[in-house]
């Protein structure tokens, strides 16, 4: 289980929000998910200890957490008693027989054994919209998702300043390998739950032999492998989501914060926690990213646009460079936030293709196809994957304002955005 913090009455933040989650799911809370902890979240709280035999302080610790967890995770183990069936149990925890045998590919339904374990899936989706998506809650969603469905695949790709798992998953088995990453920037992190949404959402369909944006799911799992990296920067995430609010790498942050005033802390810091952007490491016209972020002003450690000693001195960047060196990527998307504009070229290349990939994304999302900026062309993950590969990789600016962007966005970032994630996959066959 992800370590959580204790919060009780007059705690606010992302935590309150995970709370008042799982309280709403397990049906004690019908208010606001608002990240205050006050008398309705309470007396919530309360009810949902006495029901499970905890002590009613009204205070998350461990053992409430515990408790909680299933309505995190969207998913429990039940041990299985004499007259369970797939069918009896689906009726006990309001959910269907077919997501329980989804989860459970290695049970026998007509020989259940007494005293085995069962993984029930619970009656809601595993990703919500509803709350922050902090590196916390990317955990549950992670073991969540999987549990539900056995057939996706976790992986690592490295770990951040902090020591945070840097968590890659996989969902496909064909040759055809496609790699969508997410939150390079810390204040982008909505685009996070873009990714988990329709990780969720392809899973499901192809479980239930369904569609994705039309296309069948069984036959995009047999082309494609996707590969997906929610949570390039989770250190950062974790500042701006107010997860990481105390503690040395945050009083640092602060410091770092202070000499860029003009730069709303935390909402405005973009870089990894050590004051390093990690969309501007990657060794594709990093000297004149560098010249250019320097006449800029960022000349050291900053919230945004600071490239560093060098390229590929932070580990987030690092790992994400290692892992696509790993694989054999034929197209690669990268999530930002904001302008609803799609980026599809570097320099001078233009890998084949790309231009017309570019082309039917436009047209799926309503989203502008443009050329990337001149202040901004040099350095991104974008940028040096076009330029090893010559393959299309395109940078995606979801949503429209002021980053971080409102979850009140995130329906229609996910309704323009559905398109192209599902056409991205089978996009240069």
């Amino acid at each position: 289980m992800a370590e959580l913090k204790i919060v009780r009455s007059g705690s606010r933040g992302p935590y309150v929000e995970l709370l008042q989650l799982a309280l709403t799911r397990a049906g004690f809370l019908s208010s606001e998910i608002d990240g205050v902890f006050g008398r309705l979240t309470f007396e919530a709280l309360r009810r949902f200890q006495t029901s499970h035999g905890l002590a009613p302080d009204g205070i998350a610790g461990p053992l409430t957490w515990r408790a909680l967890t299933p309505y995190l995770t969207g998913a429990l183990r039940h041990t299985i008693r004499p007259g369970d069936t797939f069918y009896t149990l689906a009726r006990s925890y309001g959910t269907t027989v077919g997501a329980i045998e989804t989860a459970n590919p290695g049970l026998d339904p007509g020989n259940l054994r007494v005293g085995g374990a069962v993984t029930v899936p619970l009656g809601f989706e595993v990703v919500s919209a509803d709350v922050r998506l902090t590196p916390t809650y990317l955990e549950f969603c992670a073991d969540g998702l999987l549990a539900r469905y056995p057939f996706l695949r976790r992986g690592s790709a490295g770990r951040s300043v902090m020591g945070r798992d840097l968590v890659t998953l996989e969902i496909g088995e064909g040759s055809n390998q496609v790699f969508y990453n997410a939150s390079h920037h810390a204040n982008e992190w909505i685009t996070s739950t873009l990714l988990l949404k329709y990780l969720e959402k392809y899973a499901r369909a192809y479980a239930a032999g369904g569609s994705i944006f039309g296309r069948d799911a069984g036959s995009l799992y047999g082309l494609t492998t996707l590969f997906l990296m929610p949570m390039v920067n989770p250190d950062g995430v974790a500042l701006v989501t107010e997860e990481l609010t105390s503690g040395t790498y945050y009083t640092r942050a602060r410091e770092i914060s202070a000499a860029y005033p003009s730069i709303p802390f935390p909402n405005g810091w973009k870089a990894n926690i050590n004051g390093v952007d990690p969309n501007l490491q990657y060794p594709a016209g990093w000297t004149e990213a560098r010249e250019i972020k320097f006449a800029q002003g960022y000349v050291s450690p900053a919230p945004r646009d600071y490239v560093g000693a060098a390229p590929l001195e932070i580990p987030e960047s690092r790992a994400v460079y290692n892992y696509t060196r790993a694989h054999d990527f034929a197209l690669t998307i990268s999530y930002h936030t904001q302008g609803k504009v799609i980026y599809w070229k570097y320099d001078g290349y233009e890998p084949p293709k790309s231009y017309d990939i570019g082309v039917s994304f436009a047209s799926v999302s309503g989203y502008e196809l443009s050329l990337t900026p001149a202040a901004s062309g040099n350095a991104g993950y974008k940028d040096w994957y076009i330029a090893s590969y010559n393959r299309p990789g395109y940078t995606l600016e979801a949503g429209a304002g002021v980053s971080p962007l409102p979850l009140s966005q995130f329906p229609a970032i996910y309704a323009d955005n559905e398109g192209i994630l599902t056409l991205g996959l089978t996009a240069t066959l």
